[in-house]
């Protein structure tokens, strides 16, 4: 009897042990479970709370900045003597003798060469015979009308044969005279045989030599010397219609030419033509340039850089921040609310990294630097913050 009474309670004992563990087990299993679901679910939340921050771009924002200094308008010129005269012949012959080449400084005045007038030469010996014949018979005349005049004095001859030899008188004096003019138009031509310099200056060409058969006239015939003076050199610049209004009269420019590398000279703008070339749609400016050390050529080629006005109302952007697809030129800034608002604008100038913009863009506006493919019309972005931009460079 004992033994069985001590058995029974043990296998109570047992069966609710056993009892206790499978509920604990199934208690710790509803919990994993459970802690898993919820583990899931925030998982979940989260990757789709990132998902939806990830949709969201992010930029970077920038304002435009008025511009601290002018465009560089950077043009070819072309280098003209301040004065430049062809020297043509004014008579006939052949060229006698040139006293001066190329390169050689003259003086006003200064002989150059001398033509050979043969032709010329006996015309005037036979204008002046014909000088001294009109003289010697005006001459006559004039004796014969004096001796008329005391005759009548006395009544030896009428009045009618008087005034016959005084009218002789004056026509034979007109004929002196005319005689007379025809001997200094021969010898002003004459004097066209010595070809001399009209100014101070060089002589930058001779195209002519000794016995060569010359021809009157003026641009018609070959120039014999062109004397140039270069102490001064006009530069003629053709600037484009856009930019004309920024040049006037009395704007500085810098000059370089291609033989004097690094070198720069300084020139002054003295005209403008005040008219577009309808062509090319550019306007004439005329500059000077001081030579006095002859170290500019004319007819050479230069670059002209004309450092223009400020323009206050011109903003500059970064060049990565315009866009130009189908709808035209335009730059995406941030409105209100963080929306995407497109502005088309304009190019004033072109400075490489930055440039100014004419219109479209106000100065309080937020551009978006570098705006990512896909963007549009009202999308929301998120502005970049210093870290957020340093989190790329951290990972690389």
């Amino acid at each position: 009897m004992s033994s069985e009474a001590t058995n029974r309670p043990s296998q109570k004992l047992s069966r609710r042990g056993l009892r206790l563990t499978g509920i604990a087990v199934v208690t710790i299993l509803v919990v994993t479970v459970v802690i898993g679901l919820i583990a899931r679910a925030t998982q979940a939340k989260s990757l789709k709370t990132w998902t939806q921050e990830q949709a969201v771009p992010t930029v970077a924002v920038v304002m435009p900045e008025p511009g601290k200094s002018g465009p560089v308008l950077d043009l070819p010129g072309q280098l003209q003597a301040y004065t430049r005269a062809p020297i043509y012949a004014q008579v006939s012959g052949y060229l006698k003798a040139w006293k001066t080449d190329i390169g050689t400084p003259v003086k006003a005045g200064e002989l150059l060469g001398e033509i050979s007038t043969p032709e010329l030469d006996q015309q005037l010996q036979q204008t002046r015979a014909d000088l001294a014949s009109a003289k010697a018979n005006a001459d006559l005349a004039a004796v014969t009308a004096k001796r008329w005049q005391a005759m009548l004095v006395s009544d030896s001859v009428a009045q009618q044969d008087v005034d016959q030899r005084t009218a002789d008188y004056t026509a034979k004096l007109a004929q002196m005279k005319a005689a007379q003019a025809n001997v200094d138009r021969l010898e002003a031509a004459k004097a066209f045989a010595r070809i001399v310099a009209p100014f101070d200056g060089v002589v930058t060409a001779r195209d002519t030599d000794v016995g060569a058969l010359i021809n009157a006239g003026g641009g018609t015939g070959p120039e014999l010397f062109v004397v140039s003076d270069i102490h001064k050199l006009r530069v003629y610049v053709q600037v484009p219609q856009r930019y004309g209004p920024s040049i006037r009269p009395g704007s500085s420019a810098v000059l370089t030419v291609p033989e004097y590398a690094g070198r720069e000279f300084h020139a002054q703008v003295v005209a403008l033509s005040n008219a577009v070339n309808a062509t090319s749609g550019t306007t004439l400016v005329q500059l000077q340039v001081d030579n006095g050390g002859n170290q500019l050529m004319p007819g050479a080629y230069a670059h002209v850089r004309f450092d223009l006005p400020v323009d206050a109302a011109a903003l500059r952007v970064p060049a990565s921040s315009l866009i130009f697809d189908n709808a035209g030129l335009r730059v995406a800034t941030l409105g209100t609310g963080g929306k995407v608002a497109f502005r088309k604008v304009s190019i004033l100038f072109d400075y490489g990294k930055t440039v100014e913009i004419g219109s479209g863009l106000g100065a309080d506006d937020r551009v978006i630097d570098s705006p990512p493919d896909g963007l549009k019309d009202g999308d929301a972005v998120k502005i970049a913050t210093e870290d957020t931009m340093a989190k790329p460079h951290e990972k690389a």
